[in-house]
């Protein structure tokens, strides 16, 4: 299954290239933080689906639970990890198992964590001791869903699951987690990863929608730390061993290549079962742990990544670095790939997006979106709120170059690229 699962992914990216047209990055308040620009040898480790109170599988760690083991080594190599938790999946029937092997294996129409029927062994709601394990030995805790229910239809892999179709219902499902961890624990989420990386919604809405009304990030990885695929073996040793040697060859091969190659990078791993019922990350972080401390490598959680440069092609060493991180905290300057791109011209949409307040800009398009029930351009508000300003001609174009700035707003420019315009702007 592994083996079709990767062609799958393959074919699936062939598809769109050929029948749909590029991704067309936009400004966005919510970025896809994959990875971020550092020369320090610093990166993150992800772990979805958790915490499970269920034993490693096989168990040769005395019944301890896998969440503990993951934390045990964690704690043997002072790394710090970002542990993407769900809620609880016990709302998630009626409901049957699929085929072991098979990405529908914890559920037909829904996913079900730790396993089918066992949901009680599985996610925040059921697991206050290892919530607590993690906050004290200073994880980060991220938003995985309460439920674990994917925002919109995915049929390549699973046509037959319930998914939330709306922006009102998945911001429903964020908060029941956001509550959760916020009224018991004190803790407040800011990121959150959507289940199964599913964005589009029916009702003209996407994932960054929702983290927009939620206030998070989006957490992806930029690195596959591969534990969540099964191994095609029929003998379960054989399987597992093949299991933890994809988790480590690979890191292994690359770090041999270029040792800095995981500078700021998010690895990606799984707090849970793979589709073979086997946690080969139970066994294989240590050796990836081992590998990155040999290269001189630390641990770290995914918001100590973006403290050390919230930007992927922007670090500490660029003059504008200060005033950058300063101004994408109210402002949307930062492209939804988390890159800022300054030698790119900055457009008239663009330069909306830096004049207008946050509320405004969302409100405006979300409106729009729900009296239409279709998607709007990305910078629909902005530009709405700019020539209801006087700070844009209502004819604008977003996609026109700027050629002018407003002397109020603006210091002398040598020019209209992204830099340029940035370096000038006094706020407002």
């Amino acid at each position: 299954m592994s083996m079709l699962v990767k062609i799958g992914k393959k074919g699936k990216r062939v598809v769109k290239k050929l029948i749909a047209p590029a991704e067309k990055h936009s400004l966005s308040y919510t970025r896809r933080i994959e990875r971020v620009k550092t020369r320090r040898r610093i990166c993150a480790m992800t772990f979805d689906d958790g915490p499970m109170d269920l034993p490693a599988a096989p168990d040769r760690f005395g019944g301890k639970s896998l969440t503990d083991v993951l934390l045990d080594a964690l704690a043997e190599f002072e790394a710090k990890g970002t542990f993407d938790v769900v809620g609880d999946t016990s709302e998630n029937y009626p409901d049957k198992a699929g085929k072991v092997g098979s990405a529908s294996w914890g559920g037909i129409r829904f996913d079900h964590y730790p396993d089918i029927h066992k949901d009680e062994k599985g996610g925040a709601a059921h697991n206050d001791r290892l919530i607590r394990r993690m906050l004290e030995e200073g994880h980060q805790i991220t938003s995985h869903g309460y439920r674990h229910i994917i925002f919109g239809k995915k049929p390549f892999v699973y046509g037959g699951r319930v998914y939330l179709g709306s922006m009102d219902k998945a911001v429903e499902d964020l908060q029941r987690l956001d509550r959760l961890m916020l009224d018991q624990y004190g803790y407040q989420l800011t990121m959150h990863r959507p289940p199964h990386y599913v964005d589009r919604m029916q009702d003209g809405f996407t994932s960054y929608d929702v983290c927009d009304k939620m206030g998070y990030q989006y957490l992806a990885a930029s690195f596959d730390g591969a534990g969540w695929l099964p191994s095609t073996l029929s003998d379960p040793e054989a399987a597992l061993q093949a299991e933890v040697n994809a988790m480590v060859e690979p890191m292994r091969k690359a770090l041999e290549k270029d040792p800095d190659f995981f500078c700021g990078q998010i690895i990606f791993q799984k707090d849970g079962y793979n589709m073979g019922k086997r946690t080969p990350v139970a066994y294989g972080l240590r050796k990836q742990l081992e590998l990155l401390r040999a290269y001189g490598y630390q641990v770290v959680t995914a918001a100590a990544l973006l403290a050390e440069s919230p930007f992927a092609d922007l670090g500490r060493e660029d003059p504008l670095f200060e005033k950058l991180c300063a101004l994408q905290r109210e402002r949307a300057i930062v492209y939804s790939d988390n890159c800022l791109r300054l030698d790119a011209p900055m457009t008239q949409g663009e330069l909306a997006m830096l004049l207008s307040p946050k509320e405004e800009t969302l409100q405006r398009r979300w409106r729009e979106i729900r009296r239409t029930g279709k998607r709007q351009a990305p910078y629909w508000g902005a530009m709405d709120w700019c020539a209801e300003q006087g700070l844009l001609p209502r004819d604008a174009k977003p996609d026109a170059p700027v050629t002018a700035l407003p002397e109020a707003l603006f210091a002398p420019t040598q020019g209209f690229n992204r830099r340029e315009v940035y370096r000038a702007y006094k706020g407002r």
